[in-house]
C-alpha cells in the first residue's frame, strides 16, 4: 500500500509517497509525470520515511547539505535506475550535462534525458543539478523557473 503526505516548501507544495520504509515519490504538485509511482489506493498513513524526508527537505530549503538521504525505492528500468544513481553522485552545488552524464554512462544525451526527466524522487535525487550544453539549464519537470531557483539556493544558500 502507497501512502502520500505533503509538505509545504518555499516553491509550492510537495507531495510524497512511500511504500515500507522508503520513499517511492516526491514531486512538486502539478509537475510533469507528477504521482508517477502511484499505483491504486493510497491509504494516507503516515510512514517513519517521511520523517526523514521532512528533515532533509528542511534543511535543504534552509539552504544546508542534508547530509544523509532519506532510504528510496525507484522503481524504473535498469537504465533509469543506473541514471538515477549518477544523479546521486553529482556533488550538492555543481550541475553537470547531459552530454557528460551520458558519457559517463555510455550512452547518449537524448536517453539520458529521458531517464533524467522520469526521476520519480525529484530534489533529493538531484535532477535539477543536469543542465544543457553551454550551462543552460535545459529542461525540468516541475518548471524551469523552479530549476534556477533550486541552483541558486545551493549557490548561495539562500533562494
Amino acid at each position: 500500500m502507497v501512502s502520500v503526505c505533503h509538505y509545504d516548501s518555499p516553491l509550492g507544495g510537495i507531495t510524497l509517497a512511500g511504500s515500507g520504509d522508503a520513499l517511492t515519490g516526491l514531486w512538486f504538485d502539478g509537475q510533469a509525470r507528477f504521482g508517477s509511482t502511484l499505483r491504486g489506493c493510497c491509504d494516507g498513513g503516515w510512514l517513519p520515511v517521511f520523517d526523514e524526508a521532512v528533515r532533509w527537505l528542511d534543511g535543504y530549503f534552509s539552504g544546508n547539505v542534508p547530509g544523509f538521504t532519506p532510504r528510496l525505492d525507484l522503481q524504473g528500468t535498469p537504465f533509469q535506475q543506473a541514471v538515477w544513481r549518477a544523479l546521486l553522485e553529482i556533488p550538492y552545488g555543481e550541475t553537470l550535462t547531459y552530454g557528460a552524464l551520458a558519457r559517463r554512462l555510455g550512452s547518449s544525451p537524448r536517453a539520458v534525458g529521458g531517464a533524467v526527466g522520469r526521476n520519480p524522487v525529484s530534489l533529493v535525487v538531484p535532477c535539477h543539478r543536469v543542465v544543457a550544453a553551454g550551462g543552460r539549464p535545459g529542461g525540468y519537470a516541475a518548471g524551469p523557473a523552479r530549476k534556477l531557483r533550486l541552483l541558486q539556493l545551493e549557490r548561495t544558500g539562500t533562494l
